[in-house]
């Protein structure tokens, strides 16, 4: 068994384990980000890390009213800007703790007066010694190249800060529970493979809180399978990219019931139309039926807590995808695990 797919299994346990040690400093930080006078919420991430935080923004814009924006390093380390940031809470997300670009952000934003939060796997890294508040994923060192259970981890973390920031209840006590049973369709995806080992583009399509995964799968599938995977919104797919689509092209939809399930259904029927296979995650029976294939997610799940379980399928599927290619997981060429930019 590859190192990806013995972590990807450990994640509920990962997810317990950060809630019952982080929860209590998240409730308290969030308790004096609320008597403050912040209006913006800066999130700073590469990688699987900002794929987390894409699903922040919507998650933390939802919940609790604030803008939220996606940094980018760039303007920091190659153009020298300044940005007017006191009013600000900058998370910087990374699995090491060590992306120079991120840990640079932070420092540029402290000095400016913002409140500074890193959010890392690595009680020692560089970024828990910048920021203002180091939150710790629970997950145990990572050793696959391809982010599994810290990619979940950080959207945990999002999670938390949601419910101590915002106004909204949210249950992520259950979400563990419910990567539980995600795991439990490992069989289901392994044989679902099998008619993929060929596969040489793809299309990965989530909207609203899973459209951060969509990001996340073609991650995964670029860096462990080789396989070349656009990503899209199911609105933006409309606009242009439905171009590409032909017979028995593969596209991957993460589709939840709730509010996206609307769009979901349109474009599925719009890809039988163009015979494209259609292979969906999904808890609602509507997408199922009119999806080629589908993997069912338990319906008791709601829309807003289905990014994290709905992501474990995913991975499943990237790894095993790997192995049926004769590929290794674990061990992308070209690739490390830590990646350092500026």
């Amino acid at each position: 068994m590859s190192m990806m797919l013995q972590e990807i299994a450990e994640q509920p346990a990962a997810l317990e384990r950060t809630i019952a040690a982080e929860n209590a400093k998240v409730t308290a930080r969030g308790d004096r980000i609320r008597q403050s006078d912040i209006d913006l919420i800066v999130l700073v991430a590469r990688g699987s890390s900002d794929n987390a935080s894409l699903f922040g923004r919507y998650l933390l814009e939802i919940t609790t009213g604030l803008p939220v924006s996606l940094s980018a390093p760039s303007v920091f380390t190659l153009y020298g800007a300044k940005l007017r940031l006191d009013r600000a809470l900058v998370v910087g997300v990374s699995q090491s703790g060590e992306g120079t670009d991120i840990n640079f952000v932070l420092e540029s934003a402290k000095a400016s007066g913002a409140l500074t939060v890193g959010i890392t796997n690595e009680p020692g890294s560089s970024m828990s010694k910048i920021a203002d508040e180091t939150l710790l994923i629970h997950a145990g060192r990572e050793r696959s190249v391809a982010a599994t259970k810290t990619y979940t981890g950080q959207m945990l973390f999002f999670y938390m800060l949601a419910a101590a920031i915002g106004d909204r209840r949210l249950d992520f006590h259950r979400i563990p529970e419910f990567a539980e049973q995600a795991l439990k369709l490992a069989p289901a995806v392994k044989d679902a493979v099998q008619r993929y080992a060929f596969m040489e583009n793809c299309v990965v399509v989530g909207r609203g809180l899973n459209y951060g995964n969509s990001y996340e799968l073609a991650l995964k599938l670029m860096e462990t399978c080789y396989v070349v995977a656009e990503r899209f919104s199911s609105a933006d797919f409309f606009h242009g990219p439905l171009a590409i689509v032909e017979r028995r092209f593969p596209v991957i939809l993460f589709g939840p019931t709730g509010m996206t399930q609307k769009s979901s259904v349109e474009l599925l029927d719009r890809l039988q139309e163009l015979h494209a296979d259609s292979f969906s995650i999904t808890n609602d029976a509507e997408i199922a039926k009119r999806s080629t294939r589908s993997l069912m997610m338990p319906g008791e799940i709601d829309e807003i807590l289905s990014p994290i379980p709905f992501i474990i399928p995913a991975q499943l599927f990237a790894a095993y995808l790997a192995e049926e290619k004769g590929l290794n997981p674990d061990a992308p060429r070209s690739l490390a695990k830590v990646t350092q930019t500026v």
